[in-house]
């Protein structure tokens, strides 16, 4: 095991991976990449022996093994991603006599050290920055910065170059792997020349992958070009309003909420979203009089889609980013000055018949992956009692 490597990007992982690694193992990889560029190391998956790290364990140095600083050692935990300082970054795997595990599996690649381009996952766009001074100091117009559709062009700044790219259009497209959503696009950096050119052009390959309970924005670079990441994260922008009728035309602003006890209130969750192939239900909905503790004293109105409460409902709704649904003001009310709301949101593609979005009512008691979906929590409230208010009739 070990070795040396020199080619932009590629794999680590320990022997025998994802079989138990052997005992008594000591390998040393040496990643050598390009003059002027640098070694970004992510791990992806860390099974050993944990605890001091003293048995078992991965170690990265800023360069040749036994005259570079050391990043880091670890055995278990979290996955860490290491930058190089320079063009070289090793890395060592031990392992004792005693136990095996499945080991350690790492991704790098080469970047550029002032690429200088950052990407934002909006809500409606990316959004993503091209330093015009550093695109100029290697050679390359900032007027020959296209994207893949020729036709959405970017502001350029005396310092930035700015695309605002939709998830529906400029020729994004979208595609499904497992539970996420992944929108992808690409920035052309022209060579000039007319005839001849020395330089190779830029393939910036833009991807906002929806994963879990975050966007983790991912920015990377084609073979032959400048290789650039990024990895940032966002969420979802999920809003939930009151209304004063099951018409759903007349919002309800005051803050807090005051209410009679069994009045119908009325909700509407919004995802602020340019992608019309999607859809968002609410998963569940429960209540408490603290909106930073929803265990100690909760009342679920609703609970993996299904109801808990009588008095829930759903309403149709005009539009898929919508969701629309009712219940009446609960007893406990009474004891407590407000009441407040957390909804968990479940947001999958349209017309996914095997999402929880379509099935309604589960019992699941974890997360099927199956299908590309996504859950966003919102808190809302507080709800206060009317002072002198008895129980009501619907209203």
């Amino acid at each position: 095991c070990g070795g040396s490597i020199s080619d932009s990007s590629g794999v680590l992982q320990s022997p025998n991976y994802p079989g138990s690694y052997p005992n008594d193992a000591d390998c040393v990889w040496e990643i050598q990449v390009e003059n002027n560029f640098r070694v970004m190391l992510t791990f992806r998956d860390i099974a050993m022996q944990s605890g001091t790290c003293q048995q078992d364990y991965v170690e990265v140095y800023d360069g040749p093994l036994h005259s570079s600083p050391l990043l880091g050692r670890f055995c278990s935990g979290s996955f860490p991603t290491y930058v190089s300082s320079s063009n070289m970054m090793s890395v060592r795997f031990h392992s004792d006599s005693r136990y095996s595990f499945r080991g350690f599996q790492a991704h790098y690649s080469s970047i550029s050290p002032g690429h200088n381009t950052t990407i934002q996952c909006l809500p409606d766009y990316m959004h993503v920055v091209v330093s015009r001074d550093y695109l100029e100091s290697q050679g390359y117009s900032a007027h020959r910065v296209t994207l893949n559709d020729s036709r959405c062009r970017p502001t350029v700044t005396s310092q930035e170059i700015v695309f605002n790219i939709p998830y529906d259009g400029c020729g994004t497209t979208q595609e499904e792997n497992n539970d996420t959503i992944n929108y992808s696009n690409m920035i052309r950096v022209a060579s000039s020349g007319y005839i001849i050119k020395r330089k190779k052009n830029i393939n910036l390959h833009i991807s906002c992958k929806m994963l879990r309970k975050s966007w983790q924005q991912v920015m990377y670079a084609a073979e032959d070009s400048v290789d650039v990441n990024e990895y940032q994260f966002g969420r979802y922008d999920m809003n939930i309003t009151f209304y004063d009728s099951p018409a759903f035309l007349q919002q309800v602003r005051s803050s807090p909420y005051y209410i009679d006890l069994n009045q119908n209130l009325y909700l509407q969750a919004c995802l602020h979203n340019s992608d019309p192939n999607l859809k968002v239900v609410v998963d569940t909905c429960v209540a408490s009089p603290d909106p930073h503790d929803f265990n100690t004293l909760a009342y679920y109105l609703v609970r993996n889609g299904c109801p808990r409460d009588s008095s829930y409902a759903t309403y149709y709704s005009p539009s898929s980013h919508f969701a629309r649904f009712k219940f009446n003001a609960f007893e406990f009310m009474s004891r407590h000055p407000s009441v407040y709301l957390k909804c968990q949101m479940l947001v999958c593609r349209l017309g996914d018949f095997s999402s929880h979005c379509y099935r309604g009512c589960s019992t699941r008691a974890k997360r099927d992956t199956s299908s590309a979906e996504e859950k966003v929590d919102v808190v809302v409230g507080p709800l206060q009692l009317r002072e002198g208010a008895a129980p009501s009739g619907n209203t």
